[in-house]
């Protein structure tokens, strides 16, 4: 009994050290916290900025207020045009399985009617019904693969913002 009030009590003591914050880069598109996107330090980020007027990729060190240490490069927010989000939005994961969805159903439901009629008549045909459809599937299945979020442009209503959540 002794031990566990020990081992409850060490846990007890030891709780703040598990709420250490890091510092993280916050892209904002208004005040919605789903367009927010976070980038912490150790993960590669893809930026323009007023200097280079292509993308490069870098990793990101550390953050301090007004500045972001990359490990080749010393950025301040304002230097930044655009950011490549692509791999980092998460709407894009949910447009992707979107589009694989509309696509995969498109070729099912062609699949399966070829499937049914070469099983009941022994001869390939598609029903004109089940073409319209899986056609117009496949249409917006194909119309939707450039619908992505690909750059934030640090502009207008987009901002850039440096968050420390550390105590010093």
């Amino acid at each position: 009994m002794k031990n566990l009030v020990v081992i409850f009590l060490l846990f007890i003591a030891s709780l703040p050290s598990f709420a250490q914050g890091t510092d993280f880069i916050i892209l904002k598109r208004g005040t919605k916290q789903k367009s927010q996107i976070r980038y912490y330090p150790g993960e590669e980020i893809t930026y323009k900025s007023t200097k280079i007027d292509y993308f490069v990729t870098d990793v990101i060190q550390s953050i301090d207020q007004n500045y972001i240490y990359l490990r080749e490069n010393i950025l301040s927010p304002e230097s930044i045009t655009e950011i490549d989000i692509r791999n980092k939005d998460r709407r894009n994961s949910t447009l992707r399985a979107l589009n694989v969805l509309t696509l995969s159903a498109g070729i099912i439901l062609l699949g399966a009617e070829s499937i049914n009629s070469i099983y009941h008549s022994n001869e390939f045909s598609i029903d004109s019904g089940v073409g319209l459809a899986s056609g117009i599937l496949l249409g917006a299945g194909v119309a939707m693969l450039p619908i992505r979020y690909k750059t934030f442009k640090n502009s207008g209503r987009n901002k850039i913002q440096l968050i420390q959540m550390r105590m010093d």
